[in-house]
């Protein structure tokens, strides 16, 4: 880009203007931890990542069969 408003994705390293660039901070009782600035799709990635991170477990009392779920209690 060569703009002066524009520094590189912490990740992918591209360019990208502070207009488009979002800030990922983590925090832990009130200390910052660490922070990146991520490109568009740089932090799309990341979401997926988190969401993926975060979902719980499977439940075990789930036993899936065909078209229905049977629940053991």
């Amino acid at each position: 880009m060569g703009s002066e408003d524009a520094d590189p994705c912490d990740d992918c390293g591209d360019d990208v203007s502070d207009a488009l660039a979002r800030t990922v901070r983590l925090t832990v009782d009130r200390s910052q931890i660490d922070s990146q600035r991520l490109c568009p799709e740089c932090f799309a990635d990341w979401i997926d990542r988190y969401e993926a991170e975060m979902q719980p477990e499977p439940d075990p009392t789930v036993i899936e069969d065909g078209d229905s779920n049977i629940i053991v209690d």
